[in-house]
């Protein structure tokens, strides 16, 4: 995938790989508290037309709670960021920001561990996608 991320493609609709995913991220501690619907901005702001393209953004207060307690600014690479999108041939992807790769920019005694546990809930909620 990337040196960032990591994912897959699912057998489902993009409504329901939405649905999907947010059901199995509560399943691991997760809400959503942010949603960005990137196709439709940039139809309204740019005119552009594109398969629909979905971020979530994922937060998990527990983890989050702990993350902020051992560096206060960890805050601007928080939430977690998951993708939902549909590519031009109809394909519906999941894709999950890697909080290892993302957390290694933090050194800070416990944020490796805590990015550990965070990988170990997304690969969990990607599984049951």
């Amino acid at each position: 995938m990337s040196n960032y991320g990591f994912g897959k493609t699912v057998a489902l609709s993009f409504d329901a790989a939405l649905a999907k995913v947010t059901e199995a991220l509560a399943a691991e501690g997760f809400g959503v508290l942010t949603e960005i619907d990137a196709s439709a901005t940039l139809k309204k702001k740019l005119g552009i037309a594109m398969p629909p393209y979905r971020i979530l953004g994922a937060c998990n207060p527990s983890l989050a709670s702990r993350a902020i307690a051992a560096e206060p600014s960890i805050g601007l690479l928080l939430p977690c960021n998951v993708l939902v999108r549909q590519d031009a041939a109809g394909s519906v992807w999941v894709e999950f920001m890697d909080p290892i790769a993302i957390l290694k920019l933090v050194d800070r005694p416990g944020i490796a561990a805590l990015a550990h546990e965070v990988r170990e809930r997304l690969d969990r909620v990607m599984a049951a996608l």
